[in-house]
């Protein structure tokens, strides 16, 4: 009788609460969890695990600090600016404050060269990029519908757009024998395939710059993505939250030029929507400023009625108006910040090639898409994890496999470098050079290009740590390593 009532016992919980939806089993989390219980610090912990699977952008910290305290005025919990605290403290319109819109779309538009401008009419917030993917895919689609979205793609997209909408992601294949770029071909396999499968595409969802490629799509490219959409009359939403972290060539080139500028191709502007943030390119994750930009009318009022559930506080579009209303501000700290992320970059990246690991080239984000394919045992996903676990476990880093990414080749791994100081990066390279040395039998001829270099899996009984600490050590012990402060 007890087992009968046991068995019979109603369930309690949504579907929501007791199921898996958000995704936190993924590797790309677990290896948080790795750097949670064990983080690295140089002198607490210097044996810990170093956080690389952060895509943050710390590297212009200090120009923030020292405008902050350059212009205490602009924050109502100063006594500079607490004479407007009731007012703004008072505030909850969910259109936001109309200087914040303003400034928002002009910052936008200078993240683009200015090369196009934006409505401050049609600036929605949202809680981060997390809320604005999610609001956006509420308006677009229903539960069951589905969004193409090119591979390699950010893990949180799985939680961001399908957890709470029931809205399903449907892998858009891209390969490394092209470098990942997206082609009409591809798109046109996926979506015929979702048709076979009796699934509704409501739209295509691309990311400009790519995480985790950094790379950036160039105009043919867009205007592919662009054609197509038109053709099926679906959505496109892109993503540039990363679209001020270009460092390079090629530069970035936004969706919104596309539209406004290529006037040969046709473009029903109502299906097209733009999500963007102020965590990357700002470097700030944690005031969760979240835009949707739709040039759609429908779209844009049911965004901001949906906003409620996720506004920006009102204290922190006060500080942000004033300082992206600071142009000179602006200019140096966009400026200051390509200059910093091309020189961690070439910094990163040069020493990977010491010991002959290569990178796909890129020139945007906070990180670099790791080829570790000449490191796997066997081409398949479960030596890509077996590899991951040493990397995590033996070299204490963490970085996330391509197989979270749904790439669809296994021996590729992001590795983010702007979310901590230089000494950090140079720790880390001793650690991935130790641990190629302690693992890999490297002939590399001299001015022989470093994807040719011959490397082979040997798994040498040498331990890690004595490698770290040998003299022989590929890395020398500097200074700046040891330091404590």
């Amino acid at each position: 009788m007890g087992l009968m009532n046991k068995q019979q016992k109603p369930q309690l919980l949504s579907k929501i609460a007791t199921g898996n939806g958000h995704g936190e089993d993924s590797p790309y989390f677990d290896g948080w969890k790795a750097y949670d219980e064990n983080p690295f610090h140089p002198t607490n912990n210097p044996n810990g695990v170093i956080q690389m699977g952060l895509a943050e952008n710390q590297l212009t910290s200090d120009l923030v600090e020292d405008w902050v305290m350059s212009n205490p005025e602009a924050s109502i919990c100063t006594p500079e600016g607490v004479y407007d605290f009731k007012a703004i403290s008072n505030f909850q319109d969910y259109h936001g404050l109309p200087e914040f819109r303003n400034a928002v779309a002009k910052f936008m538009g200078k993240t683009r060269g200015n090369r196009v401008t934006f409505d401050p009419d049609r600036i929605v917030m949202s809680g981060g990029a997390t809320g604005a993917h999610e609001v956006t895919a509420f308006c677009l689609a229903d539960p069951g519908d589905a969004f193409l979205v090119p591979t390699p793609y950010y893990p949180g997209f799985d939680r961001d757009l399908r957890w709470r909408t029931g809205v399903q992601l449907l892998p858009v294949i891209c390969e490394s024998s092209n470098n990942f770029k997206l082609t009409k071909q591809a798109l046109e396999t996926a979506l015929n395939k979702a048709k076979q499968d009796n699934i509704r595409v409501k739209g295509l969802l691309i990311t400009n710059p790519s995480n985790p490629l950094g790379t950036v799509m160039d105009r043919t490219t867009l205007r592919t993505a662009l054609t197509f959409i038109n053709e099926n009359r679906i959505h496109l939403i892109c993503d540039e939250i990363y679209a001020a972290t270009v460092f390079g060539h090629p530069t970035f080139t936004s969706i919104a030029e596309i539209i406004e500028q290529d006037t040969d191709i046709e473009c029903d502007r109502d299906l097209v929507h733009i999500v963007y943030s102020l965590s990357k390119d700002m470097g700030f994750p944690g005031f969760r400023v979240g835009i949707i930009y739709s040039y759609n009318d429908a779209v844009v009022n049911c965004a901001r009625k949906m906003s409620s559930f996720g506004l920006v506080s009102t204290q922190t579009q006060y500080l942000l108006a004033a300082m992206l209303a600071d142009e000179a501000f602006v200019e140096r700290f966009l400026g200051e910040s390509a200059k910093r992320l091309g020189q961690r970059y070439r910094v990163f990246t040069g020493g990977l090639s010491k010991v002959g690991i290569k990178c796909l080239q890129s020139s945007g984000g906070l990180f670099v898409w790791m080829d570790l394919r000449h490191l796997l045992k066997e081409k398949t996903f479960d030596s890509e994890m077996e590899l991951w676990r040493m990397i995590i476990h033996e070299v204490k880093i963490n970085v996330s496999p391509g197989s979270s990414f749904h790439c669809s080749e296994p021996g590729w791994f992001r590795v983010c470098y702007a979310n901590m100081d230089d000494r950090a990066v140079q720790v880390s390279l001793q650690r991935i050079r130790a641990f190629v040395l302690q693992n890999v039998e490297v002939k590399v001829p001299e001015k022989r290009p470093c994807w040719q270099s011959n490397l082979r899996l040997s798994f040498k009984t040498r331990r890690f740590d004595d490698i770290m600490m040998s003299p022989h050590s590929p890395m020398p012990q500097s200074p700046l390593v040891k330091a404590t402060t």
